[in-house]
């Protein structure tokens, strides 16, 4: 079996990886006619590049339907279709025609709808006194599935900022669920966790560190819907599983995501509208202008990234740690949402410092902290 998992797993990395060597030789033809996101306000990289990365993650996880379990194949498959309304709103998005957000979201919510329609699978605790009770009736617990899980998706979204940030995010948030899965006794739920694993890998090869290509919406919505589903189910099928683990899985897209929405309300400007004041983004700043020189951001990226990694990866670790003790799960979450905000205003503050100090010192450029330069 593991030899067979192994075999699975290798071909499709191939497959994700031969489909992104293909996108990126004939980017010319696939962006000919549309332009790049490059000069755009949350951009992190300065060169033309294809976002159509998500074609490889979904031909990948077609090709995996025919590689899993036979035992689960069925239903993997109907879990494969539900991917079709937000992968082909991010694709559109991707390819120039301009889904709005609100759209995008809509789609996020019609998969899941979907998920629900053909697994019969939802969300129905939340290890919260009051909302268990409400997520007894199955009407809110559907509505809830859908608004949560659309939610994971705008998350894994938003951190694509940087190369191999949201793709080795998914993959640390996949390893998560799948060691919560062995823990479990869920085999078959980790196989198919390292599936999408091997899937992204494929992917990362060009992403990381030069950026040859990127997720795009189709991508980085798909991964979102994927990872939110395979924790649906886990929670499903384990209800010793506790909602506040999988919080601390998701921990670093949700906190992200929630803390945006925040400070751009707090700042009255609308919660869909992008700025450069991700996480993510000021941690490339601060190499780029205090450590590195300007004219440094292919450096920068990929660095920033790196630094990134182990952040994400703190939480998830105790989510694993946890996945059975809810009430621990729970202070784990209050204490990372402390850390997060906490070094997240630390950032900020050296960001304003260094620009000022570039400004002092005659220096062009610095930070940007509004929604354009």
């Amino acid at each position: 079996m593991m030899i067979y998992f192994d075999i699975a797993c290798l071909a499709v990395f191939a497959c994700s990886a031969i489909i992104c060597a293909v996108l990126i030789l004939t980017k010319d033809f696939h962006m000919r006619d549309k332009g790049d996101d490059a000069g755009a306000v949350q951009s992190a990289h300065a060169a033309p590049t294809p976002r159509i990365g998500g074609v490889a993650i979904g031909v990948g996880l077609i090709v995996s339907i025919f590689l899993v379990p036979s035992a689960i194949q069925h239903t993997y498959a109907l879990f494969v279709v539900s991917l079709t309304p937000v992968f082909m709103a991010g694709l559109a998005e991707d390819l120039g025609y301009e889904v709005s957000p609100r759209w995008r979201l809509i789609a996020a919510a019609l998969s899941s709808l979907l998920a629900i329609v053909l697994l019969e699978v939802w969300v129905a605790r939340a290890d919260v006194p009051g909302v268990d009770w409400l997520l007894g009736f199955v009407p809110l617990a559907v509505v809830f599935t859908m608004f949560a899980t659309a939610g994971v998706c705008n998350a894994f979204n938003l951190i694509d900022g940087l190369n191999g940030l949201s793709s080795g995010t998914g993959i640390i948030t996949a390893l998560g669920l799948a060691a919560v899965a062995h823990l479990a006794g869920q085999a078959q739920l980790a196989s198919i966790s390292f599936m999408l694993i091997a899937v992204l890998m494929g992917f990362l090869v060009f992403n990381f560190p030069w950026g040859k290509i990127f997720l795009g919406d189709a991508g980085a919505y798909s991964l979102g819907h994927t990872l939110a589903w395979f924790s649906v189910i886990l929670m499903f099928r384990v209800p010793e599983l506790s909602p506040w683990a999988v919080v601390l899985i998701f921990f670093w897209p949700l906190a992200d995501t929630g803390f945006a929405m925040y400070r751009r309300r707090r700042s009255g400007r609308p919660t869909d509208q992008p700025d450069r004041l991700h996480f993510h983004q000021l941690v490339m700043r601060l190499l780029e202008i205090k450590y590195l020189g300007r004219g440094k951001r292919h450096i920068a990226n990929p660095l920033a990234a790196l630094v990134m990694l182990p952040f994400v990866a703190l939480p998830v670790g105790f989510g694993v740690l946890l996945w059975d003790k809810p009430f621990w799960a729970f202070f784990a979450v209050i204490c990372f949402g402390g850390l997060f905000v906490g070094s997240y205003m630390l950032a900020l503050r050296v960001a304003i410092s260094t620009r000022g100090s570039s400004a002092q010192g005659g220096r062009k450029g610095g930070f940007a902290f509004g929604p354009a330069e």
